[in-house]
């Protein structure tokens, strides 16, 4: 009997780095799911809690409609990289960002419909941003040492990609796909934890302030994800 070749071994049998990271992804796609039906549990339930209904230029209108494009423009991002690798754990992580942000969107915009408001800003986006906390802080004390600047209404949310670099991604293919898509999501993620971080200083709404942890929470967990994976094909 002759024995397999090494290089049919290594093609039948992954490495063990690959096992560990698909099972890490695997690990935080459940802790995500889990997160996110944890928030959806304490919804139902804090809507027995009788909340203000926010107003149009409120920071949790501002939030939804602001986090809805950032969101969509996550699960266009998933999207491009699943059709531009084979890697598993890339597709699986692409599959729950699709997913998950897809679902929260429109949870936002059924926020708003609830609220009798225009899904529609009537100000530019961010403005809510540049209001003052519930502390009475301004935007630039309460974030500028975290963000290194100010934001400015009207100007591109944060960690939201440039049409360059979702050109760069949807010209890539394989390896090179996988790096630009994991550096691109990195500073995405980040941005909506920002986002998130700001309404939770903003608004006392529960159900607003259940889902803005629920981000912070999960997307953290996801740039730890990112973060590895990135560096395993640097």
């Amino acid at each position: 009997m002759t024995s397999a070749s090494p290089q049919a071994t290594a093609d039948a049998h992954p490495s063990h780095a690959r096992r560990s990271l698909l099972r890490a992804l695997i690990v935080t796609a459940i802790a995500t799911a889990l997160i996110v039906g944890a928030v959806a549990f304490s919804i139902g339930r804090l809507s027995t809690i009788v909340d203000a209904t926010p107003g149009t230029t409120s920071a949790e209108a501002g939030f939804s409609r602001d986090m809805q494009e950032h969101h969509n423009q996550g699960v266009e991002l998933a999207l491009i990289i699943r059709d531009r690798t084979d890697d598993a754990p890339v597709r699986l992580l692409a599959y729950d960002i699709a997913t998950t942000q897809a679902q929260q969107s429109g949870q936002m915009s059924g926020w708003l419909a609830v609220w009798n408001l225009p899904q529609f800003a009537p100000e530019p986006s961010m403005t809510w941003m540049t209001r003052p906390t519930l502390e009475g802080e301004s935007h630039d004390s309460s974030h500028t040492a975290d963000s290194g600047a100010a934001h400015v209404a009207g100007e591109p949310m944060p960690g939201l990609a440039t049409a360059a670099q979702i050109a760069a991604l949807t010209a890539a293919s394989d390896m090179e796909a996988e790096r630009e898509f994991l550096v691109i999501m990195i500073a995405h993620h980040r941005g909506a934890i920002e986002m998130a971080e700001a309404v939770l200083d903003r608004s006392t709404n529960a159900t607003v302030q259940a889902f803005a942890t629920s981000v912070v929470l999960s997307q953290e967990s996801e740039i730890d994800l990112m973060t590895g994976m990135l560096a395993e094909r640097s």
